[in-house]
């Protein structure tokens, strides 16, 4: 990545909107992003005084924290919402990278696989936040890879063993607390022994106590979606789950998030058309597709099994959405009566739907949009939760007997 296009990154702005801001075409913009010419001086002046211009006020902010496996922010948006400053980022997707630079504009390089950085490079810190990659612990990671007769779990040399980063940076700086997300299925993973492993380094090796719960977003989303919450921290606190504060799923419907079609809201890129902002009629699937997923749901039915789509209308609670969206919608369709084929979400419905307001801003494709929407959190979830942990945050930060070891 040359310096134009990290500047334009970190600046949010799109192709089109560099392109209005700077004075010059879509295709100059184009050209200085692949490198194919270099842009002026000037140009390269006006992009930082811009960059400068977005800097966050930091005032007020009571506590630092970092932000690994990071995505595309979403444990940073509760942070952030609680108080938090974040100081350091690490996120190895390029793809996932451009989404944070455009909603996080803060000027900061995002460091890349966390691997490669020495725990001495990261910022000191109050708090630790990371969902470690899922794909190791989870249902359908698991049976993947045991069909393909690969390990999974603790013993996956290029995923399971990411959770010891964590580990190492805990380790390190001792921070006051910490976040960490992973899917449900963690608890239970090769008979209780993954979790008991992730327990034992944290509170037997580190000296933090542990708090864990399972949550379901479908209490603040109109999703299914259960995730463990790990919180821990590094002296005593009243710190306890059962104050947590669950809206529930009454009158929560997927009516919540869709577009409503009737020109209520405008028109946005290629997610909503027309006066009306009615959603593009890309969305919709193909005779082809929808055929195969009704023959596809028939069959396994026959087979007593559960798998096939899943439709949706505006009373439904969906199922989870996740990072395979993208390939053909399958697990959340919108129905469209009894005229038309079920269409997938838009991207907007899909942000809309993980708890990211509309400011949120989506400057990649819909195949990228769908997956990184699909390994995000439930934002409101991890609010929730980072409310619960502020007050005991600050009290360590502030308290004169909290003192850093290690």
């Amino acid at each position: 990545m040359n310096e134009f296009e990290m500047l334009i990154q970190q600046s949010g702005w799109s192709v089109s909107e560099a392109a209005k801001a700077l004075g010059y075409s879509e295709g100059h913009v184009y050209r200085w992003k692949r490198g194919a010419e270099n842009p002026r001086k000037s140009v390269m002046k006006l992009l930082r005084m811009q960059l400068e211009a977005l800097q966050p006020d930091e005032c007020g902010r009571e506590f630092r924290f970092i932000d690994l496996f990071a995505g595309i922010g979403g444990l940073r948006k509760a942070m952030e919402g609680e108080g938090g400053r974040c100081v350091f980022t690490s996120e190895w997707d390029r793809f996932a990278q451009a989404t944070y630079h455009a909603n996080f504009l803060d000027n900061r390089p995002i460091a890349g696989d966390i691997r490669d950085i020495d725990v001495t490079d990261i910022p000191d810190h109050d708090v630790l936040v990371a969902g470690f990659p899922c794909q190791p612990f989870s249902i359908a990671g698991v049976s993947k890879k045991n069909a393909l007769g690969r390990a999974h779990g603790f013993d996956d040399e290029t995923q399971g063993t990411l959770f010891f980063d964590v580990l190492r940076i805990l380790m390190h700086h001792r921070p006051a607390a910490f976040l960490l997300e992973n899917v449900k299925n963690l608890k239970s993973h090769d008979k209780g022994r993954t979790f008991d492993v992730i327990r034992r380094k944290l509170e037997e090796e580190l000296g933090y106590t542990l708090h864990t719960r399972i949550i379901d977003a479908a209490n603040f989303v109109p999703q299914h979606r259960e995730r463990i919450v790990m919180v821990g921290f590094r002296e005593s606190t009243e710190f306890c789950f059962d104050d947590i504060v669950l809206p529930g799923r009454k009158g929560r419907g997927m009516r919540d998030i869709l577009h409503p079609e009737n020109g209520t809201e405008s028109p946005e890129g290629q997610f909503t058309v027309g006066p009306d902002a009615e959603v593009n009629s890309k969305y919709t699937l193909s005779d082809k597709l929808w055929g195969y997923l009704q023959g596809y749901a028939a069959k396994h039915k026959a087979k007593g099994n559960g798998f096939g789509f899943g439709l949706v209308d505006g009373d439904s609670i969906s199922r989870t959405l996740s990072a395979r969206y993208y390939k053909d919608g399958s697990e959340i369709l919108v129905s469209q009566g009894l005229v038309k084929n079920p269409r997938r979400l838009t991207p907007r419905e899909c942000a809309r739907l993980m708890g990211y307001d509309d400011s949120f801003r989506i400057p990649v494709s819909d195949t990228q949009a769908y997956k990184q929407f699909g390994n995000s959190v439930a934002v409101p979830v991890f609010a929730e939760v980072a409310r619960l942990m502020r007050p005991h945050i600050i009290d360590l930060v502030k308290s004169a007997s909290f003192k850093k070891v290690g």
